[in-house]
């Protein structure tokens, strides 16, 4: 009993040191495994120290690389801590945004399939505390050009329990998705994400008509107003070539002359 707390505190060494210092994983699942059982064993109310754990070892753990090959027994620490303490469940959400990998996308279908689990057992409560960053980030992954990535973004809407989370807070969830569902329509190469993008579009229509109507119109509306800035910005830079073209240059130096583009000019490019 006397040497748990030494003994935590030496295998948190051995996970920062991976996670900040080397590459090396060996041991490392091997570790989470015991540390599964070690936290289904924790006492309620959790120790701020066992808080501590969570968040300074098990969620930068998601940082390295090579994640894959010990994200199961992670995942099943994680859940864990979430199964003792519920509030700590958009803390963890947050935690696993700040890590998440951009330009990795094996890593970001794993990432989304955690991130499933852990909204299975995350209250409403806790959930309205991240739902914001958490459905943006799901978005681009929905509107990704991977279509590994796009479709496990959308199997999220397989889920019951997530699908009653969005229900309830689909006034703050629609007009963050939305959009990224139009792009693919529009854009998207994948027929599999084509088709699954069709049925989270019907889900949400039937889920509230009015406010499905209300966000596909909002999104023309700005896709019209980014589509006359784009050719506006088009048309600046080409009166400024044009005048930049028409002035005469001596040595390495070109000197404006005449018509000088306007203040105003310039500024609609900034």
């Amino acid at each position: 009993m006397v040497h748990r707390p030494f003994i935590r505190k030496a295998v948190s060494n051995i996970f920062y040191q991976f996670v900040f210092e080397t590459d090396r994983h060996n041991g490392i699942a091997e570790l989470l495994e015991v540390f599964g059982s070690v936290i289904s064993g924790f006492a309620l109310p959790l120790k701020e120290e066992h808080k501590i754990f969570l968040w300074r070892v098990l969620v930068p753990l998601h940082k390295p690389k090579s994640v894959g090959l010990y994200l199961q027994q992670l995942t099943y620490c994680v859940t864990q801590f979430l199964e003792k303490d519920p509030k700590l469940a958009s803390s963890v959400i947050t935690g696993l945004l700040r890590y998440w990998p951009i330009t990795n996308c094996q890593k970001e279908v794993m990432f989304l399939s955690e991130i499933e689990e852990i909204l299975e057992s995350t209250s409403p409560v806790e959930f309205q505390k991240c739902m914001v960053p958490l459905f943006r980030r799901i978005a681009h992954c929905i509107s990704s050009s991977h279509f590994q990535v796009a479709e496990r973004a959308l199997f999220v809407w397989n889920n019951d329990q997530i699908i009653s989370l969005i229900a309830q807070n689909r006034q703050v969830i629609m007009p963050i998705i939305v959009p990224a569902l139009e792009q693919n329509i529009q854009n998207h190469w994948n027929q599999a994400v084509l088709n699954l993008t069709a049925n989270v579009k019907k889900m949400f229509s039937e889920m509230d008509e009015d406010l499905f109507s209300s966000c596909l119109a909002k999104y023309k509306e700005d896709e019209e107003k980014r589509v006359l800035l784009e050719a506006k910005r088009k048309l600046t830079w080409e009166k400024l070539e044009s005048a930049a073209a028409s002035q005469p240059v001596t040595g390495h130096t070109a000197v404006m002359v005449g018509h000088q583009p306007s203040a105003n000019l310039i500024a609609t490019l900034i």
